[in-house]
């Protein structure tokens, strides 16, 4: 190729990869409404954008990838931890994470309950928008408080290999695992580590003694039916007391029958019953 050709063919692709970049800019601000649902920015959002920015959580926190990452990305936390949660969460994040045991302590914000509310509602309008998977895991706001312990697995060598164990519970553990659920994001199921809900180490042993017990206020009659309920109903049976629901009410988020199938949820069930 001659310097003039090599000339040509250099301004030639240039031009076509700029129109390029401006075609897909411009596609993309023409879905940015659709994408972002601009029409469900209510004043309450806008208020707890508001209460976002004159606190500075962005200092700590990251929303869709911007921020910072001393703490834990809130993208999708409305979805992964609930109202409930984030509510008395606000209100007292000491009672919740400690700087002696997990090593940070997020300062009290001292908010009202207008702005607990309100930050809430930006923070579910954000995590309403599609951003193609974003944060790609769940949010593990205490894996590194127990070193050497897997927080998110009890995996050991005497552990059925994949191929050997039945696909409903293998297809169980992955969705406990995916991103979409935050089933991991919020239960260990190594012992004695709590995170944003009670460990279920051993639960499925332990179901069967919860349903037999005089104090059980659920439903269900077997060890499965009672996980099951706790999936699609969790305020049936509070397990953990205050600190992990308030007035009754459990924190663990209640859209789980409605966002998984019967499948889904089935195979968690028959997952959940593998931890002894």
């Amino acid at each position: 190729m001659t310097k003039k050709q090599s000339r040509l063919f250099f301004l030639i692709s240039t031009a076509v990869f700029t129109l390029v970049f401006l075609g897909l800019t411009l596609h993309s601000h023409t879905r940015f409404g659709e994408l972002t649902h601009a029409d469900k920015m209510s004043a309450q959002v806008v208020a707890g954008k508001d209460v976002w920015h004159h606190n500075n959580c962005i200092n700590c926190h990251t929303l869709l990838g911007e921020g910072a990452y001393y703490a834990p990305d809130l993208t999708k936390i409305t979805q992964q931890r609930g109202e409930a949660y984030l509510s008395a969460f606000l209100k007292d994040p000491s009672k919740f994470y400690s700087e002696e045991r997990h090593r940070r302590l997020m300062p009290d914000p001292e908010l009202s309950d207008t702005e607990i509310a309100n930050v809430i509602a930006f923070l579910d309008w954000v995590s309403q928008i599609d951003n193609q998977g974003w944060p790609p895991r769940p949010i593990l706001v205490s894996g590194a408080t127990f070193p050497g312990t897997n927080t998110t697995s009890a995996s050991t060598d005497s552990e059925p290999a994949e191929a050997q164990r039945p696909a409903s519970v293998a297809a169980g553990e992955r969705l406990f695992n995916d991103a979409s659920t935050a089933c991991s994001g919020c239960h260990s199921i190594a012992p004695g580590v709590d995170l944003a809900g009670p460990s279920l180490a051993g639960v499925g042993e332990r179901a069967d003694r919860t349903v037999a017990e005089a104090g059980y206020t659920g439903e269900a009659d077997t060890g499965e039916g009672y996980l099951r309920e706790s999936i699609v109903a969790p305020s049936a049976h509070i397990v953990g007391g205050e600190r992990f629901s308030a007035n009754g009410i459990s924190f663990m988020p209640t859209h789980y029958g409605e966002k998984l199938d019967s499948d889904q949820i089935d195979a968690l069930v028959d997952y959940l019953s593998t931890l002894k």
